[in-house]
Parts: structure tokens; C-alpha cells; sequence
């Protein structure tokens, strides 16, 4: 038996691929497959079944394509209603794959097709479950996602949620491993742990929610207590893994081609595409094409284009480091945008060498501007979470979330300058470029973030335990 955990850090997402007696089973793969086929192929195996533990919302899941590749099933759990074929398993249906036998539970709560695969090893004892957005490491799937879809309230699928964990979860071995498909840093929980296997032993000690005397009253409380809205572009995501998608070698050619400056800036003005600058931040504040958004493929790039785009059909247009062609474009996919039109050949430096005007952003030290910054009345806003914010921060910042900038941007000041940090430079400048975009120019981003600023002089609010708000 083989199993390994494929995880994607910028998503926080774990796909698995798991191979015994020379047949394979995919567990919710991402967007692009040749890499499954791949590891299939190179061990003289066939991929037999591809599982999907329920409608993703954050990421384009590649069981359309690598179905179509392979010609193996895809499997949901019951109550699915995909739109292109597929086995709908039956509660505790089994499936053989080698020595191993793969049991369908039913998990409904995340969403109502939720299912955990439950692996039984060749001598029959329970070894693994794949708990999908059921079961996270520490926390466990937010129950707000599939309200539309299923006409229920949050506190409805957290009850149906709780049923599930004390039903079909909570009963199995101590010793049995728990892979989830998220780990910290993804949008479908509250409060995951940074590891991405553990023991549901320790999960039975760890997680709250898991707390054997805990009622379904203080489950549900607990459970929706302090979710943020979702992300805009999770119902699209859903509505692609649920109705099918182009295939991503379509994607890739069309995101790949090759424009000159003037055709970039000719069909930026004719097509509506937003021109995304993923470069660095340094590059991006030294340089950029006017009216660009930044967002940098180095950070969690996949998540902020679509809580900040919004619009899988969005065009886009990318300016982006020789050689990262493909990988912006399948990273862009993986979470359901596909629009992408074409890239600025040459990057930066053919726009400016075919004699086109260019913006910057100014960009100062922490160390630079203690007494601008500790001066009451300068206006200083903070882009960061709203816990980050709570926990600590600059005397007299006001909190603006990147998230939610869009939201705030009659806050800012007309003509007066202003200063915009976050925690250590990345998302200021996703800000400042957004700004910059709607004609507010009259900004200045701290360098460094709030890091660079804890090291200065500047003075900031008494430090508050996240745990303890």
C-alpha cells in the first residue's frame, strides 16, 4: 500500500494518490492531472478511481479532466447531483482497489454530499480516512458554504455536521489516520493546525470540536461563532466542479500567448481584462504598467485573486518574470479563473522600451517615518486580518482588510497622504495597486509591514493572546 499527500501550500490543499497491487485511486486532484498520470505510469499502474469528498468551493478540482484522461470513474458520495457522469456511492458502498478496500461515509454538514473514504488495509482493519472539509486538523469544515444549494440554515448543517462527526468519525480507532483536504491557511475552516496528518486520536484530544461532553447546542454555537463571508468566487467554483469546466490545456494555450506592448495595451482597452502584475513587490513598487493590480505569484497568490477578482470569467492579462508563463496561468485556473487572455512579452521592459509611461509606488522604511507615524493625526491604515489588527497594532491605524477593501475606500483621504502597511509588505501593495487602479494616488506604503514597524520606534497598541479575543 502507498499512500501519499500531494499538497499545494498556496491553496493549503491536500490531494492523495493511493496505489496498491498496481491500481490507483486519485482523491481530489487539482486542476492540472499529468502529474497523477505521471506517478501512475511510472509505477506501472492504472488509475482506477477518482474520489471527490464533495463540491469544492475553493479550488477547480481535475476530476472532469483526469477522468477523461484515464478513462476511470469519478465517485461522490450520496446526494451528489453532477451534472456529467459519475458513480453516486450509497452510504458504506466499498470499493476494491488492490489489497485495500475504500468505504463511502456519508459526512453531510460542510455540504449535504460531504463523504469521508475510510481505507481498510489488506487484513481488513480500518488505517486511514480522507475527510474531505468534514474533518480539518483542529477545526472542522465551516457549515455555511451549501446554504443556497441545500436551503438550510448554517445552524441546520452544523447540527447535520455534529451527526456526522459523532456518528460515522468519532467511533473509529484511536490509531486511525486522519488526512484532511485542507490545512491551515485555507478559507473552509476557522482554526486549522499547521501539521497535515495526524492520528484522529490526538484529533479526539485536540480538536474542539471533537470534545466528547460537548452538546450539539454548544457545537453549533462554537462551530459558526466568528465566520467571515466567503470568499465571492467560492459559489463559482462550486457551480464548475458540479457542471464540468474547459479543459486546461485549452487554458493554457490561450493564457500563453505572446503580445507585443501594443497589442497588450490595445486589447486591455478593447477587451475589459484587468492586468495582473505578478512579479515581486519590489519589482512591482519600483514599476509597473499604470492601472495594474499586483498580485505576487510568491505570496498566497490563488486565494487573494479570487477573493479580490471575484469573477472566474474575469479577462485578465498578465505581466509576469520570464518563464512563469504556465505557472501563473494553472495556478489561476486551479481556483476557477480561466480568462487569462495573453502576457506582455518581454515583460516591463519591452512596455518601457517601446517608450510607454509607467507608475511606481512610494515606498518608505519604518525606521524612516517614526514621527510621521506616531504623530496623532497622520492618517495610517492597517490591510491585515481583523484578528492581526486586534492582536496589534499601530496607536492611531485604522483597520481596512484587503478583503473587504472595495468597501472602504471612502475612508481614505483625498488629498492628504496617507500610509497603508499590512504584516510584511505583500499585501500593502496588493492594496496600494488596487487604490492606484480606482485614481488614489495619494499614498505612501510602509515597507516591511508591521514586522519592520515592531522594530522601530513607532508605537503600537498593547499585544493581545488572538486566542483570548
Amino acid at each position: 500500500m502507498k499512500i501519499e499527500q500531494i499538497y499545494t501550500g498556496c491553496l493549503a490543499q491536500g490531494a492523495y494518490y493511493i496505489e496498491s497491487k498496481g491500481e490507483v485511486a486519485i482523491i481530489d486532484p487539482l486542476r492540472e492531472v499529468a502529474p497523477y498520470i505521471k506517478k501512475a505510469k511510472e509505477a506501472g499502474a492504472s488509475i482506477k478511481y477518482i474520489f471527490e469528498t464533495h463540491f469544492h468551493a475553493d479550488f477547480v478540482s481535475g476530476h472532469v479532466t483526469l477522468s477523461k484522461e484515464t478513462g476511470a470513474p469519478i465517485i461522490y458520495g450520496p446526494t451528489a447531483t453532477p451534472s456529467f457522469d459519475a458513480i453516486i456511492a450509497k452510504d458504506e458502498q466499498e470499493f476494491k482497489l488492490g489489497d485495500l478496500v475504500i468505504k463511502v461515509l456519508h459526512t453531510p454538514g460542510h455540504t449535504m454530499e460531504s463523504t469521508t473514504y475510510l481505507i481498510k488495509d489488506e487484513k481488513g482493519k480500518d488505517y486511514a480516512i480522507f475527510s474531505g472539509d468534514t474533518l480539518f486538523l483542529g477545526d472542522v469544515g465551516r457549515p455555511d458554504l451549501a446554504q443556497k444549494a441545500a436551503d438550510l440554515t448554517q445552524e441546520q448543517l452544523a447540527e447535520t455536521l455534529f451527526d456526522s462527526l459523532r456518528n460515522k468519525i468519532m467511533p473509529l480507532a484511536d490509531d486511525v489516520i486522519v488526512y484532511p483536504a485542507h490545512g491551515a491557511g485555507s478559507a473552509c475552516g476557522k482554526n486549522m493546525m499547521k501539521e497535515t496528518v495526524d492520528t484522529l486520536g490526538n484529533q479526539k484530544k485536540m480538536n474542539y470540536a471533537l470534545r466528547v461532553d460537548m452538546t450539539k447546542e454548544e457545537f453549533v454555537k462554537e462551530v459558526t461563532d466568528g465566520l467571515m463571508p466567503p470568499p465571492k468566487y467560492f459559489p463559482l467554483n462550486v457551480k464548475m466542479n458540479k457542471e464540468g469546466y474547459e479543459d486546461i490545456d485549452v487554458v493554457l494555450d490561450r493564457g500563453k500567448t505572446a503580445l507585443s506592448p501594443d497589442a497588450f495595451e490595445n486589447l486591455a482597452n478593447t477587451s475589459g481584462a484587468i492586468v495582473l502584475d505578478v512579479r515581486t513587490q519590489a519589482e512591482f513598487v519600483k514599476e509597473h504598467v499604470p492601472r495594474s493590480i499586483f498580485i505576487g505569484l510568491n505570496g498566497d497568490f490563488a486565494p487573494w485573486v479570487g477573493a479580490l477578482i471575484a469573477d472566474v470569467k474575469q479577462p485578465i492579462l498578465l505581466v509576469i518574470p520570464e518563464g512563469k508563463e504556465e505557472e501563473a496561468v494553472i495556478r489561476l485556473s486551479r481556483v476557477g479563473f480561466d480568462g487569462t487572455i495573453g502576457y506582455l512579452k518581454g515583460g516591463l521592459q519591452s512596455w518601457k522600451d517601446s517608450g510607454k509611461d509607467f507608475d511606481t509606488i512610494s515606498s518608505v522604511a519604518a525606521a524612516d517615518i517614526e514621527d510621521i507615524l506616531n504623530a496623532p493625526n497622520t492618517p495610517v491604515f492597517d490591510v491585515r486580518k481583523i484578528g492581526e489588527y486586534q492582536s496589534e497594532h499601530v496607536k492611531n491605524a485604522k483597520h481596512t482588510p484587503l478583503s473587504d477593501l472595495n468597501n472602504y475606500l471612502r475612508e481614505f483621504p483625498e488629498k492628504e497622504t496617507f500610509y497603508v502597511h499590512c504584516a510584511g509588505g505583500y499585501r500593502s501593495v496588493i492594496a496600494a495597486s488596487i487604490l492606484k487602479s480606482r485614481g488614489i494616488h495619494n499614498l505612501v506604503d510602509v515597507a516591511g509591514g508591521f514586522a519592520a514597524i515592531k522594530k522601530s520606534n513607532i508605537e503600537v497598541s498593547e499585544f493581545v493572546c488572538p486566542t483570548t479575543l
